[in-house]
């Protein structure tokens, strides 16, 4: 067993033993992937403020996520083809998410269904929603999603249109995978990969395959998928959507104030601010630089999360300390999940755990909920002198 420290060494492992396009899946974002980049690195241009002399005793990472308690203020994100980087990877990694005691969000475009998360869980987990031209399939989702007992409905903005991930296209990426030669040959160097996914209870897309008339093979599936995102999603369809849930709402994909304000409006009960994990609009600011105009527009009267970019316990205090309430790991929990399955999961936890601990101790803090601004060191720039 390899020793683990950090979030890096399940990359490692991960990059290793999972197909490549899975791999590039998940470690790729759109166009020049600028953004993709800068969402890690502009963490990096945050400081912290170390303390000393404080009493370090009974410390707590414990908090609340739209009411719901957390063994510390993380959510697993919505990620797309988590069934194919390690068999059943929404049930394992949903499982580890509960044992652990955070959340799990499962998305649409998940191999396992939401019937398969419920029936290996107990805890309630949260649903991802892309809206879909296709109204009744949306909404016997929303009602699968009710009769699974989902204690949050968490709708994706940011995925109207598609963006470009050059990756994705080259590899032709597919679930299950199309055997080409290309394919074929780097299959053959990840026969445990293989060995596993043999037993795995799915290989397609669990949400989809079976409820939606047509979807017979991989192809009609990628052409259904490629075409069933819907352009005219407005603020409009996001309240109906709301009413027609009825249960708490988080709208995911915010960047600006604006919409932020928009989000308000439309009664959601928290916003992510992200941005897809930069695999939408390449050139967008990332999510910890476009996080405190949000917060001035509506910080205190809507729960605000942030995700894209978090890798490590100390980006999380960062995000919280910035005034995030929340945050959402998606690439850190996958490097985990394709690493060793639901144990790379719990792992990938762990650490993230230790270093949000650690490092809110060696910043004088000893609760999670009173981390704050007085806690970082901000460049005076950070968030960039643009024209108006």
């Amino acid at each position: 067993m390899p020793v683990i420290t950090n979030i890096d060494d399940l990359k490692r492992i991960y990059e290793r033993r999972v197909p490549r396009m899975f791999y590039d899946y998940t470690e790729s974002g759109s166009w020049t992937e600028q953004t993709f980049r800068e969402n890690t690195s502009d963490f990096d241009q945050i400081r912290l403020r170390q303390r000393v002399a404080v009493d370090m005793s009974g410390r707590t990472t414990e908090s609340e996520m739209i009411g719901e308690r957390v063994a510390m203020p993380v959510a697993l994100a919505p990620v797309g083809i988590t069934g194919m980087q390690h068999a059943d990877g929404e049930m394992k990694a949903a499982r580890a998410a509960e044992k652990f005691g955070v959340p799990f969000t499962l998305s649409t475009m998940s191999i396992n269904s939401i019937e398969d998360v419920a029936g290996f869980t107990s805890a309630p987990f949260w649903f991802q929603l892309y809206m879909m031209r296709d109204t009744d399939y949306v909404s016997r989702l929303i009602q699968r999603a009710k009769d699974a007992k989902c204690s949050a409905l968490v709708i994706t903005l940011d995925l109207q249109i598609l963006g470009q991930r050059h990756k994705d296209i080259k590899n032709g990426l597919s679930a299950p995978p199309k055997l080409t030669v290309k394919t074929v040959a780097n299959l053959a160097t990840k026969w445990a990969w293989g060995i596993e996914m043999l037993s795995a209870k799915r290989r397609e897309f669990g949400n989809i395959v079976g409820h939606v008339q047509g979807i017979s093979d991989p192809k009609s599936l990628s052409t259904w998928a490629a075409e069933s995102f819907d352009p005219t999603l407005d603020w409009d369809k996001v309240a109906k959507i709301r009413e027609e849930w009825g249960g708490k709402v988080i709208l995911k994909g915010i960047l600006d104030a604006d919409d932020a304000k928009m989000a308000l409006k439309v009664g959601a009960d928290a916003i992510v601010v992200s941005n897809h994990g930069g695999r939408q609009l390449d050139g967008a600011l990332s999510s910890i630089r476009a996080l405190p105009s949000i917060l001035e527009a509506v910080g205190d009267q809507i729960e605000v999360h942030l995700d894209s970019g978090i890798r490590s316990g100390q980006d999380v205090l960062k995000a919280l300390a910035m005034g995030a309430s929340g945050t959402y790991i998606g690439r850190a929990f996958i490097y985990g999940l394709g690493a060793m399955g639901q144990q790379g999961v719990t792992r990938a936890l762990e650490v993230i755990h230790k270093e949000l601990d650690t490092t809110m101790a060696l910043c004088g803090e000893t609760d999670v909920r009173k981390l704050g601004r007085h806690n970082l060191l901000i460049p005076e720039d950070f968030e960039g002198r643009w024209q108006s």
